[in-house]
């Protein structure tokens, strides 16, 4: 088995051991649930079908597909180990950091849109009066032969909401409940994709660990916190030091004073006599 059913949950950005940010998204994959077997027997090939996203309320009571709102059939091959009925497939038994997939999703709906926007059309020149042909597409027929617009020709219409299929994406990081992927995936929260191994990278780059950041961020805070220390002992010191020799200037002003004052008695005494 190489394929799980996710669903996109958001994106961010992490950074790798080599200092790259990059962007990434997180999906949950936990709920992949066995519902079907088919044997060589029976159906002539191999494979389980995995429903995710049980229902709160089933439609057929009776089905047990009805309680899922999405079920996708997956092919195993022989070497495979064969699930049974009702077992939870985890993503850490398939994936791993390194390997990498393909992610098929219904992209986002952008409505209905004209050839500028959907097919990146030039459009017009704005020269010579033509004031309302900037963002027209142009001739969109031929002449006489064939007389008509070919099947397919790129013209205005409904733009997004088709399947899509992203290949050749990193998995960051797995666990029993998510899955971290390098890049962006189709379709905007919420959207039940697919997850299909094609691959392992060989030259993978490991995302930083965020386990050491705790014990790095503390030791520089205890080196910060002692700087601080010694600079607040510093600062007292010299405060204590500044406040000592104004003490030392008082009292020197006061023994001048003192030193004066009896002078001045000396000659009021001498003066009298």
């Amino acid at each position: 088995m190489n394929s799980l059913i996710a669903k996109k949950i958001e994106q961010g950005q992490k950074f790798l051991e080599n200092g790259t940010r990059i962007p990434v998204t997180k999906l949950n994959v936990n709920g992949n649930v066995v519902v079907v077997i088919k044997t060589k027997v029976k159906d002539r090939y191999s494979a389980v079908q995995l429903g995710f996203n049980k229902r709160i309320k089933a439609r057929k009571p009776e089905s047990n597909k009805s309680i899922y709102n999405l079920l996708r059939e997956v092919r195993m091959a022989d070497a495979d180990i064969v699930p049974a009925v009702g077992d939870v497939i985890r993503a850490s038994e398939i994936f791993k950091p390194g390997d990498v997939i393909n992610v098929t999703g219904v992209s986002k709906g952008k409505g209905y849109a004209g050839g500028v926007k959907r097919y990146g059309f030039k459009g017009g020149p704005r020269t010579h009066g033509q004031s309302d042909r900037e963002r027209a597409p142009g001739s969109s027929g031929a002449s006489t032969t064939p007389g008509r617009v070919y099947k397919g020709k790129r013209m205005a219409g409904r733009m997004g909401h088709d399947q899509v299929t992203i290949k050749n994406i990193r998995i960051m990081s797995v666990d029993d409940n998510y899955v971290l992927v390098k890049g962006l995936v189709p379709g905007g929260r919420n959207t039940l994709l697919m997850l299909k191994k094609v691959g392992e990278d060989k030259k993978f780059i490991p995302l930083h660990s965020e386990t050491t950041e705790p014990s790095r961020n503390a030791s520089h805070s205890d080196a910060d916190g002692e700087k601080k220390t010694e600079l607040k002992e510093e600062k007292v010191e010299e405060k204590v030091e500044e406040v000592k020799i104004e003490e030392t200037k008082i009292e020197e002003k006061e023994r001048f004073e003192k030193s004066a004052e009896e002078v001045k008695a000396e000659k009021i005494k001498e003066e009298n006599k």
